[in-house]
């Protein structure tokens, strides 16, 4: 029974000589290095860049992503002046109060199948006695008050007294479209829309792709590219939204003064788009439609200085050896002259602005000719010119 327990002794005797053993070898497993794992070899190819999150990149500015997608195209319409939100243009309307009058009248037309006679008195018009004839023609008239006599409606169409009946005349309200006054000069051209329409996707009508967007006669917008197609202009207004050259009267603003303008205030009438910019101290501080002359009494080209200021006038005349194109057109607001008889001045009398209308004068809206006659100074040059070279520099009309 004794060979089968084990004293103390032996038993820690036999536990040093196992953890001996354990830890020589153990050691000697250390002490072999272990085999070094070989490092791959990367295969040769271009690196991939990141993309760059979606932004504007200009095309000399470094960075160190790709600036793809949505940053190219970000990046395009940036170049071209249109950013994300759009920037509006740096002008605001003029205030309605400029359509005022340097009278207290209104405006009547002479009806060209009615009666054209004047009368002294309420009585003589009534009676149709003691009346004297405006000649025929195109004629307009203004009134200062209406009357009631025997039942019919008269109106008073001179200060001295003059008399005409309702039923000879028409009474007109002018236009009241009105220009902008500007803060700065913007940096896109800009302008009006001349008749209604829709936008299309893309330039040309190629493509049946209008848009949904409409857009009204003398709605303002700005112009960030241009395309020719189907042997015209289009501007681009937005992005993938663009309208034809003939349907936009456009003011390109300036930098500096154009070539023989000199001094700090200038005025800028564009025969071909039909538009009008004011500008002072090298800044465009006003710009609005006008109707220059139709053919044959076309505006002339040329630098030209304002010399005579009128609150109102009557203008006349006729251009034909028979008189048959005739015109009277009583008290015209806010006349300015600037090349013999043809002026700027407010035109009462229609509602075309953007359009070759007159007999050789600038025509403007009453409101815009009253600010501009409030601005302008005697000597103030005026700079009239067609960028398409078509209008004759001398010759031309001399009228309203």
């Amino acid at each position: 029974m004794k060979a089968h327990h084990w004293s103390t002794a032996a038993l820690l005797g036999t536990a040093f000589l196992f953890l001996a053993v354990l830890f020589s070898q153990t050691a000697v497993v250390r002490a072999v290095p272990p085999t070094p794992t070989p490092t791959p070899t990367p295969a040769t190819s271009p690196t991939v860049p990141v993309l760059c999150s979606p932004g504007v990149y200009p095309a000399d500015y470094a960075v160190d992503c790709a600036p793809w997608g949505p940053s190219a195209y970000l990046s395009h319409m940036a170049a071209l002046g249109y950013t994300y939100p759009p920037q509006p243009l740096p002008a605001h309307p003029l205030p309605s109060s400029w359509d005022s009058l340097p009278g207290k009248w209104h405006y009547a037309q002479v009806l060209r199948d009615g009666g054209r006679t004047l009368y002294p008195s309420l009585k003589d018009a009534a009676a149709g006695t003691r009346g004297r004839q405006l000649p025929p023609g195109f004629v307009y008239v203004s009134y200062y008050r209406t009357a009631s006599y025997q039942g019919k409606l008269f109106y008073l169409v001179d200060e001295e007294g003059w008399w005409m009946r309702k039923n000879d005349l028409w009474a007109v309200a002018p236009s009241k479209f009105r220009g902008v006054i500007l803060g700065r000069t913007p940096s896109h051209p800009f302008g009006w829309v001349l008749q209604p329409l829709k936008t299309k996707q893309t330039p040309g009508y190629t493509h049946e792709d209008y848009t949904h967007h409409r857009l009204n006669r003398y709605d303002i917008v700005q112009v960030y590219d241009t395309r020719e197609a189907n042997g015209m202009k289009w501007y681009m207004i937005a992005p993938n939204e663009w309208i034809p050259q003939r349907l936009l009267a456009l003011v390109f603003p300036r930098q500096s003064p154009p070539e023989d303008v000199s001094g700090e205030r200038w005025i800028e009438v564009n025969l071909f788009e039909q538009t009008l910019a004011a500008y002072e101290h090298g800044r465009m501080v006003f710009a609005t439609l006008v109707s220059t002359g139709r053919p044959p009494f076309w505006t002339r080209p040329g630098v030209f200085h304002i010399y005579k200021k009128l609150p109102s006038t009557r203008m006349r005349g006729a251009f034909a050896a028979d008189r048959s194109d005739y015109y009277q057109l009583d008290d015209v607001p806010w006349t300015m002259y600037y090349d013999e008889s043809r002026a700027l001045h407010g035109a009462y009398w229609h509602d075309y602005f953007g359009y070759r209308t007159s007999h050789g004068c600038v025509n403007l809206t009453i409101a815009d000719a009253h600010w501009l006659y409030e601005w302008a100074h005697i000597g103030d040059m005026v700079y009239v010119w067609d960028p398409s070279g078509k209008t004759p520099l001398e010759g031309g009309g001399g009228g309203p």
